[in-house]
């Protein structure tokens, strides 16, 4: 069974959240053998922009290698090059859409054995867990939809006090964990820590996690 760490978000450019990456980094040895996989949006890209930006910057952590792998592999290269990690690293981009290639492709099942260290930033914490909050600055809307599960939670990722109201009616009828960009939730055989600070909304009471 993998470690999931549940990151909030992050701007790499910045390296906002290096301490969350770096925790994931130790805990998979040190040196660890990274596989990246690509941005997740509408329009299929089968090169991720950022590439160049990872590499150095998962380097910088310790990674002895940073390999990246789309979405429109076969499933026995995805195969071979997961059980070839240490760490396998779950970018952003449109959660919906990561999702539905995580279970198309087969990857949810692969990810699901593995033995090493799983890291989600944004869209990718979101996919790992049971439910996912969506919500859109536009007109302020709140969607829930189906992550996969590997992770028994409900997420909101990119978390910011403006949803707060929305937040505290939804846990009316489920606990709701918030990871703000740089923080995390560390999920590991069912037992949670955190990194930063977290929020819990429960029976509409907001909690704080730290």
């Amino acid at each position: 069974m993998p470690k999931y760490y549940l990151l909030g978000g992050e701007n790499t450019h910045k390296r906002d959240a290096q301490e969350v990456n770096q925790r994931a980094f130790n805990d998979a040895g040190g040196a660890p053998r990274v596989l990246v996989f690509s941005w997740a949006r509408a329009s299929f890209d089968k090169t991720y922009p950022k590439s160049k930006l990872l590499f150095d910057y998962f380097r910088s952590l310790g990674a002895t290698t940073v390999n990246t792998m789309d979405y429109s592999c076969s499933c026995s290269e995805i195969e071979e090059k997961i059980s070839a990690s240490d760490l396998v690293y779950l970018t952003g981009g449109v959660p919906s859409v990561l999702v539905e290639r995580l279970k198309k492709s087969g990857i949810s099942t692969l990810l699901e054995e593995f033995e090493g260290i799983i890291v989600g930033r944004s869209a990718g914490a979101l996919a790992i867990c049971k439910k996912c909050i969506i919500t859109y600055r536009s007109n302020c809307e709140v969607k829930i939809i189906d992550g996969l599960g590997l992770v028994d939670l409900t997420l909101k990722a990119h978390y910011k006090k403006s949803v707060d109201e929305k937040l505290k009616e939804l846990s009316e009828n489920q606990d709701i964990f918030a990871v703000p960009k740089g923080s995390a939730v560390v999920c590991s055989n069912g037992n949670l820590s955190f990194i930063n600070t977290v929020y819990l909304f429960h029976k509409g009471e907001k909690q704080i996690l730290n």
